[in-house]
């Protein structure tokens, strides 16, 4: 075998890179949210997109919009998920925006259907502002042991999260803080790589428990 042969077959073999799906929640209409809420979102749809990382959110406009829009300017990936069952349905009925997504996913499922699903197909998920249907797929999150994180002083129910917490409800999913967008990217991606190598783990195991057999 030459050096190139080696070296392809090096390449085939070498495990690639993990990327994640990273759901982005927020307010659609953002008369709760902070002043440079557009900014704030954006830097954090254009960080998930400069570590590699694949946007997730609901397709829709204020928050993830502008997330979505940070995401694109910085050459990253754009999944939307619509509460519409399709294209035309997305912009007469719902009135929601069509880019800049790379792929769009019509659930037909209204906005507390399409909220189950995308959360539950989250490797990590952002909560910044917000209102009830933020905080529907905060609690959905949870619930379903997402890594999280939340933006503070963002505005809205993102800001009422730690009072809602500090009553003691038990949660299944590691949750963080923080005010900087960047920086909260980072913690969730964290949070996310060590879900990620426990899987493998336990996926490791079961393969050599099986091969015994």
């Amino acid at each position: 075998m030459n050096k190139n042969e080696n070296k392809n077959k090096k390449s085939i073999n070498k495990e690639p890179r993990n990327k994640f799906n990273i759901v982005v929640s927020g307010a659609a209409v953002t008369d709760v949210c902070c002043d440079d809420i557009k900014e704030v979102s954006m830097e954090v749809g254009a960080e998930i997109a400069r570590k590699g990382h694949t946007l997730v959110t609901g397709a829709t406009t204020g928050v993830p919009y502008f997330t979505a829009l940070g995401c694109h300017d910085a050459g990253g990936e754009n999944v939307g998920f619509s509460p519409a069952e399709s294209k035309i349905d997305h912009v007469r009925r719902y009135r929601l925006p069509t880019k800049p997504f790379d792929l769009m996913i019509y659930t037909g499922s209204d906005y507390a259907g399409r909220d189950i699903t995308m959360t539950k197909a989250a490797d990590g998920v952002i909560i910044i502002c917000g209102r009830i249907g933020t905080l529907h797929e905060f609690t959905t999150a949870v619930e379903c042991g997402k890594p999280t994180g939340i933006l503070e002083r963002s505005g809205g129910i993102s800001d009422k999260i730690k009072f809602i917490l500090e009553d003691n409800f038990k949660v299944k999913a590691p949750i963080v803080f923080d005010r900087n967008p960047k920086t909260l990217v980072e913690k969730v991606l964290r949070l996310v790589e060590a879900e990620n190598k426990k899987a493998n783990k336990i996926l490791a195991e079961k393969k050599v428990k099986t091969k015994k057999y």
